[in-house]
């Protein structure tokens, strides 16, 4: 709450606001998600993705299509990100009692068909920025390229749904986002 009121100071109500509400979210919704429903990865994507969006507002005093973008990028990201962690780590979820959903789809075809329904609009979103003019042609062509090799390690681990396929996936989208985040930077020098 001290960060929410300092940003509310120091920087503006909005991002303050966009604070309050990542906590809120957080904190009252999807952690007790995660014991009711499978739908708490979707849920939980929501707060993890509005970071950059506080990042546009504490400059731009307002939440413009750019911070839109950036706030869809990591939304669809986390999905076949944590999507293969619940894969990793199904047993030890299904102990704990949390409902992901590799957890409850027993047969993890819907786990596996939204891993690639993630992963392909993701690679759509991705573009986003190159369209509203925050990065040109550079960024474009790495954020298609970094896509499609992204796409192949869902692909994969949507068709095995294999722990070590789960593996690469992860190790795949660690390596994506920051990759993609600085080509975005490289392409502004």
């Amino acid at each position: 709450m001290l960060g929410v009121a300092i940003l509310a100071l120091f920087v503006n109500v909005l991002t303050a606001l966009l604070g309050a509400l990542t906590l809120l979210l957080y904190v009252f919704v999807y952690t007790p998600a995660k014991r009711s429903t499978s739908l708490c990865t979707i849920i939980g994507a929501v707060p993890g993705a509005i970071p950059p969006v506080m990042g546009f507002t504490a400059v731009q005093g307002t939440i413009s299509p750019q911070a839109l973008s950036l706030f869809a990028i990591l939304f669809f990201w986390q999905m076949p990100h944590f999507l293969a962690i619940a894969i990793l780590y199904r047993d030890d979820y299904a102990r704990g009692g949390f409902k992901m959903l590799p957890v409850v789809d027993h047969g993890m075809a819907m786990t596996g068909r939204q891993i690639i329904l993630y992963s392909l609009s993701l690679v759509t979103i991705s573009l986003m920025p190159a369209l509203l003019n925050m990065a040109g042609v550079v960024y474009f062509a790495a954020a298609l390229l970094l896509g499609i090799a992204f796409s192949g390690f869902a692909f994969v681990c949507a068709r095995s749904k294999t722990r070590p396929d789960a593996r690469q996936l992860f190790l795949a989208s660690i390596v994506y986002l920051p990759a993609l985040l600085a080509a975005l930077m490289l392409d502004k020098l």
